[in-house]
């Protein structure tokens, strides 16, 4: 091919693109800012942080620079807002009682932490919406004012210990479990379950860990989780924490094991999952009587766009996403 038909199929390639280009900006999804009705109550320095990193996507006061009005940005960028918004709006938060506003917020603040949010892909280009340490600081305090941390005691530590190798250790078959109020009966197999993930819960001074059996492995495995597949079990076991003098954090008392069922048939008055739950070491089921379900339907409302599941699968932790 001769140096000047090489420069006609250059350029006209050039043209095919740039033309291309050009149609890709009348295809524009709508991206509305409905009008704010309920935005979040929070102190000025808490606000700041909020606005700066999670109210560009999290809020119905959107403001895209000019690259992200460029197609195809657009696209991903008004599906992403879209998506942010159905699971938590910072403009309309305000609508829920105060523990359920402080619930997703400890939950967005917790994705912070782990370094889930804001999403890398977002920081690439609006590098200013990284929340930094000082930052995270501020948003934590917020929601569990610091205050001194009690003394370590050797005899507490020690109590858990014996305690958790108790828990560790014991055998279903040793250990008549009543079944929750509701009807659900005691999973004694998920100490054997995989883990999903783990939380500091640094409001009410908690560890956490979340697990799932062979049907919530499966479906992270395949993406499939929003909605959960029928089948679906997650176990949620809490610790007191326990502050060592050093610094360093360890599991104390075990509090509690609850669990989450998906079975879109059985259990459609509320929204598809049967909870319970049992506390202490004798496993005694909460609750007064088989209502105790709504007050856990109501914690997960703010959720309800991730199927009512709070805890999601960190990126790349057991082949699934988020």
């Amino acid at each position: 091919m001769s140096s000047r038909s090489s420069t006609r199929l250059l350029m006209f390639l050039v043209l095919a693109g740039f033309l291309g280009l050009v149609v890709m900006q009348c295809v524009r999804p709508p991206l509305e800012n409905p009008p704010v009705t309920a935005d979040l109550q929070a102190p000025p320095e808490v606000k700041r942080i909020l606005r700066n990193s999670c109210y560009g996507c999290h809020s119905n006061e959107t403001k895209l620079p000019w690259f992200d009005q460029v197609a195809p940005a657009y696209w991903l960028v008004t599906h992403d807002v879209k998506e942010a918004r159905r699971h938590l709006n910072f403009s309309e938060i305000g609508k829920l009682p105060a523990a359920q506003q402080k619930a997703a917020l400890y939950e967005a603040v917790n994705f912070v932490q782990l370094g889930e949010m804001p999403l890398h892909s977002y920081t690439l280009v609006h590098p200013d919406a990284k929340v930094s340490p000082e930052d995270l600081a501020v948003l934590k305090n917020y929601l569990h004012p610091p205050a001194p941390a009690p003394a370590p005691d050797d005899a507490v530590k020690t109590a858990a210990d014996t305690q958790y190798d108790k828990w560790i250790h014991a055998s279903s078959a040793a250990l008549t479990v009543q079944p929750a109020l509701n009807g659900i009966t005691y999973f004694p197999d998920y100490k054997n379950w995989k883990v999903i993930a783990t939380t500091d819960r640094f409001d009410n001074n908690t560890l956490r860990v979340i697990s799932g059996n062979d049907v919530a492995i499966r479906a992270i495995a395949e993406h499939h989780i929003n909605p959960w597949p029928d089948g679906t079990v997650f176990a949620k076991i809490a610790w007191a924490k326990q502050v060592e003098a050093n610094g360093d954090v360890r599991s104390g008392a075990f509090i509690q094991v609850e669990f989450m069922i998906k079975d879109s048939q059985k259990y459609a008055a509320t929204k598809g999952w049967g909870y319970a739950r049992w506390r202490g070491m004798d496993l005694k089921p909460y609750g007064k009587d088989a209502n105790f379900a709504n007050e856990c339907v109501s914690c997960h409302s703010p959720v309800r766009g991730n199927d009512y599941v709070y805890t999601f699968p960190l990126a790349g932790q057991l082949g699934g996403s988020r």
